[in-house]
């Protein structure tokens, strides 16, 4: 009890705390009321939304199969540049992953430029790597592969780079104390410590770039996502249904085989 028979009482936060908490929250409505405010929405689309899902879900069903062979050769195609475009990426992240750890790194300038490369590779979405391999290789296959190959390098380096700035280096500092080469010290002292991590890596990026290059035929990089574009360009909907139908399992396959791979090498 405090003096005067008045209780004290308790308070979660001080009465600073409890100001800056206001202004934070004050400050964040206003900007959310700010930014939907700048954005032009034309409200009798918006309310007529519903009514027009339904007819486009209504044009879809059934969904029309007749172009299967079209549709399977067109999955194969995105199967087949996933898979190829994980490939290079993988033989490309791993010296960049290598001059981007600090503890593996020759010296300073490699450490930027590695991260440079990395940071260049990530920032750049999937689809305007396809746009520019597009313009520059024309439309088809090999702008799909490198667009997701130069896509993957900055996600697969990141991660085992960080890999190799964990490793023990216990290991490394007993092989380079016998005299060993610098290649010897990275197969038998650094390489054994970061495998588990390449491995859960590269599948995990091969599970993504799968998903990724459904969509690359939309701006002409190959793959299902051309035969998808060209249906919706002719208001085929049974076929954009089936196509859709198509993509959605050949996902589903990718997660059950990435998830296999993961038990059995992890």
């Amino acid at each position: 009890m405090a003096r005067g028979g008045e209780s004290r009482q308790w308070h979660r936060y001080t009465p600073r705390q409890r100001l800056v908490r206001f202004i934070s929250y004050l400050l964040f409505v206003a900007v959310t009321v700010w930014a939907l405010r700048s954005v032009d929405i034309f409200w009798p689309w918006l309310f007529d939304a519903p009514n027009a899902m339904g007819d486009l879900f209504g044009r879809m069903v059934p969904p029309d199969f007749s172009r299967w062979s079209d549709i399977v050769r067109a999955l194969l195609e995105t199967l087949n540049i996933a898979t190829i475009a994980t490939f290079f990426a993988i033989l490309m992240a791993l010296p960049v992953a290598y001059i981007a750890a600090q503890n593996t790194t020759p010296n300073k300038a490699f450490l930027w430029l590695g991260r440079f490369i990395l940071v260049s590779s990530r920032s750049v979405n999937t689809l305007i790597w396809a746009l520019l391999f597009v313009a520059i290789f024309g439309p088809g296959v090999l702008a799909g592969i490198l667009a997701i190959t130069f896509r993957s390098v900055g996600f697969l380096g990141k991660l085992l780079g960080e890999a190799i700035e964990e490793i023990d280096r216990n290991p490394v500092e007993a092989i380079e104390a016998t005299g060993a080469s610098r290649g010897k010290v990275i197969l038998y002292a650094i390489v054994p410590q970061v495998v588990p991590t390449f491995f859960a890596v590269s599948i995990l990026r091969w599970d993504i770039n799968l998903r990724e290059s459904t969509v690359l035929g939309l701006v002409g990089a190959g793959g299902i996502g051309l035969l998808l574009q060209g249906a919706i360009d002719t208001f085929q909907w049974q076929v954009v249904a089936a196509i859709l139908l198509a993509i959605i399992v050949l996902v589903l396959l990718g997660e059950a085989i990435s998830g296999w791979l993961r038990s059995k090498v992890i």
